[in-house]
């Protein structure tokens, strides 16, 4: 039996630009560091002594892993002061603060989900117009989506948190109700929250035995009472929430339910803490992470740019962006083809029955273009690269004896992005995807995959990233597969891990339809995890393709 393991090992070109040896941190500093070298310094070096150059402070890098901008400042001014002369003379010590994130701490999410309400209490206070949808918390803040007939602006958020400092100084119990469809119903009708009403009947429709729950601030009959529905958790009290200990950030605009057909809405993103010390090490964090923001590197430095008159989230790469990459695409050549990989190439595009039989189309056709006719027949720009290696290796005649075939390719795709949804390199619509292949027999697969990570770690570590989060993710609902086939693919990738010495997280039915996988994520310069890598085990396409023919 031959399976398949679609492998990302690493960085792709399209997130190229997000490494930093010391910083750790999402952003071009990569290129800023390597735009101060002469060009021609940087095309004559190899890659190798390029990356040996950079190699010294990586020991140093090493001890300051996971930690967020504020802390590498204030860790790196302990590690770079010189020694004293004067014995009597001591190094200032740093304090270093942590800024947990919402699923790191229970009483931070509490804190956030609360100010959330509070804010929705003090708009609806200062705006009699305003209409609630929802307000959940994020992973360092919390925001709130509302329909409201005029735009917010810098001067009404400022008015906003004033609100909420007296909400929070009146010191308003958050009681919990739980009541029945019907009388919830009623109430949101009472109020006029036809938003709130759409929630309710969603929740019905997913669960008609789903408990109904609302939170009030304050007892019913004190004169600032407001309620909104909700599944919690609160704070037991406004008052259990540092008066200076939040703030709000930002306006932005935000479709109802993500769907451009609908409304659009005003979202505000604010950000709460349990001290003032952890709001003012944010918001320094926050300064740090907008010197190094990618997309305004990008320009400063001549990298990239992506013009809108072409079309939104697609890139230009500019000369000295073009040799940087370079210089990061040969040392990933490099390495796989030293790891045993043999480099292939696909078209940008090919007819969409590829797709229909690998069964991405059923499952990913949102994401993917318009079909475009070409001679009667139907051709689809590639959005991965999966049928297309498959197809190549059913091309040719392999023993068991010629396997694992190890194929990497970096492979231009393109996928269906809403214009709201695009940022800068992160989210485009055209990029060039590091991706691989591997076609192994079934004892090869828990040694292929531990292959795999370990060439992950190489390849990230190359870069300066050694803090990981780990996911194995599991078997969706609308896989395709039996579970005996789930149930092997799984147990492998937990060989895998096991292996390896890897902590990780079981992401419970967050695999792909067509098997399960194992995500690594990396964290940025204002502690967002970001997705870099993935490994999936793949027993599903063989066979789709073996049994379904040709295309």
């Amino acid at each position: 039996m031959r399976c398949s393991i679609p492998a990302q090992p690493s960085m792709t070109s399209q997130a190229a630009p997000v490494a930093r040896l010391l910083g750790r941190v999402a952003g071009c500093a990569l290129h800023r560091r390597a735009a101060a070298v002469p060009l021609e310094q940087l095309h004559a070096s190899s890659t190798g002594q390029w990356l040996a150059a950079r190699s010294s402070s990586t020991a140093a890098a090493r001890t300051l892993a996971g930690k967020n901008i504020f802390q590498l400042r204030a860790a790196v001014e302990t590690v770079e002061a010189p020694v004293a002369q004067d014995s009597k003379q001591q190094p200032q010590e740093q304090k270093i603060v942590a800024l947990p994130t919402s699923d790191e701490s229970e009483k931070l999410l509490r804190i956030r989900h609360s100010c959330a309400h509070i804010m929705a209490m003090a708009v609806q206070r200062l705006h009699k117009d305003a209409q609630v949808t929802i307000g959940p918390w994020i992973d360092r803040g919390f925001y709130y989506d509302f329909d409201l007939p005029t735009p917010l602006s810098d001067k009404d958020l400022k008015a906003i948190r004033k609100e909420m400092q007296k909400i929070v100084r009146m010191n308003l119990p958050f009681i919990r109700e739980e009541l029945s469809p019907a009388e919830a119903e009623a109430r949101i009708k009472q109020i006029n929250e036809p938003y709130k009403l759409e929630i309710l009947q969603s929740i019905l429709a997913r669960d008609s035995a789903a408990p109904i729950t609302i939170y009030h601030i304050g007892e019913t009959d004190h004169p600032a009472h407001w309620w909104d529905l909700c599944a919690g958790p609160h704070v037991e009290s406004t008052g259990a929430i540092p008066v200076d200990a939040f703030e709000l950030e930002s306006v932005a605009g935000a479709y109802w339910r993500g769907d451009e057909k609908n409304a659009m809405l005003q979202r505000i993103y604010g950000t709460a803490w349990e001290s003032a010390e952890q709001l003012a090490a944010y918001q320094h964090l926050k300064v740090e992470a907008a010197r190094r923001d990618h997309r305004k590197l990008g320009q400063e430095l001549d990298l990239f740019s992506i013009q809108e008159h072409a079309g939104g989230g697609l890139v230009f790469w500019h000369p000295k962006g073009g040799i940087t990459r370079h210089i990061i695409e040969s040392f990933w050549k490099d390495l796989h083809l030293q790891r045993g990989y043999d480099l292939v190439y696909s078209p940008h595009i090919a007819k969409v029955d590829l797709w229909k039989t690998s069964g991405h189309f059923d499952f990913y056709k949102e994401n993917m273009y318009d079909q475009m006719q070409v001679e009667e027949e139907l051709y689809q720009l590639k959005p991965m690269n999966c049928p297309f290696h498959v197809a190549m290796y059913k091309d040719g005649y392999y023993s068991y004896r010629d396997l694992p075939k190890r194929w990497a390719e970096l492979g231009t795709v393109y996928r269906y992005e809403r214009s709201g949804t695009m940022h800068g390199l992160f989210r485009v619509r055209g990029f060039t995807q590091d991706d691989a292949h591997i076609f192994c027999l079934p004892d090869q697969i828990a040694s292929e995959i531990k292959g795999v990570l370990d060439l992950t770690e190489e390849v990230l570590s190359a870069f300066g990233f050694t803090q990981y989060e780990v996911n194995l993710s599991t078997r969706p609902e609308g896989h395709i597969g039996g579970d005996e086939i789930w149930d092997t693919a799984e147990a492998a990738l937990r060989e895998s891990l096991a292996a390896k010495g890897w902590n990780y997280v079981v992401d419970e039915g967050g695999g792909a339809f067509y098997g399960p996988k194992i995500d690594v994520k990396i964290q940025d310069a204002i502690g967002r995890k970001w997705q870099c890598s993935t490994i999936q085990l793949d027993f599903n396409l063989p066979e789709r393709y073996i049994t379904m023919g040709s295309f």
